[in-house]
């Protein structure tokens, strides 16, 4: 991006936290008008239409061309990823978040708490606990290894109540 292309980015994503997303829609598709591939746009676009109008399919579109755009820039792996979860499309979240880990910029303790998300909203309980372990290995953030641990009660208190009530079938 140019400089006035980051002043307009900037600008939109100041509009955004304002929820003045009409003009951070405008200022957005201006700067794909010039730049059709620029990767933070892209993200930020995806991110108006799954958020204010529910439209996963152009949401979808907007984080696919961003990976394309631009491969390193990790936030639109993380927001295709929630999307994805939203959808119950787990096997795409797999499939992304092995590609994501390969990016540097990528929490790579946050993939592992959405892949063991996916594997806890599955019942599979053991591999949900594995994937939270993982993402306490990964993390240096006090708070969210308190979060991961969480997650492992959780699943450890799920599993019990699916043992119950599976041997009362």
């Amino acid at each position: 991006m140019n400089s006035q292309q980051v002043e307009i980015y900037l600008e939109a994503e100041n509009d955004v936290i304002n929820k003045n997303y009409v003009e951070a829609f405008r200022k957005y598709e201006s700067i794909l008008f010039d730049e059709p591939g620029n990767a933070a746009t892209h993200n930020s676009l995806g991110w108006i239409y799954k958020t204010q109008m529910d439209d996963y399919a152009n949401a979808e579109n907007h984080y696919k061309a961003a990976i394309n755009g631009d491969p390193s820039y990790p936030h639109s792996y993380l927001n295709y990823m929630i999307l994805l979860m939203d959808l119950e499309r787990y096997n795409d979240i797999q499939a992304l978040a092995k590609r994501a880990s390969e990016v540097e910029a990528v929490d790579k303790s946050w993939i592992q708490h959405r892949l063991g998300l996916v594997e806890e909203l599955q019942l599979q309980f053991d591999k949900a606990i594995n994937f939270y372990e993982k993402a306490i290995l990964f993390s240096l953030n006090d708070e969210k290894i308190k979060g991961y641990k969480e997650d492992i009660a959780r699943c450890e208190e799920k599993r019990e109540l699916l043992s119950k009530h599976s041997s009362h079938k």
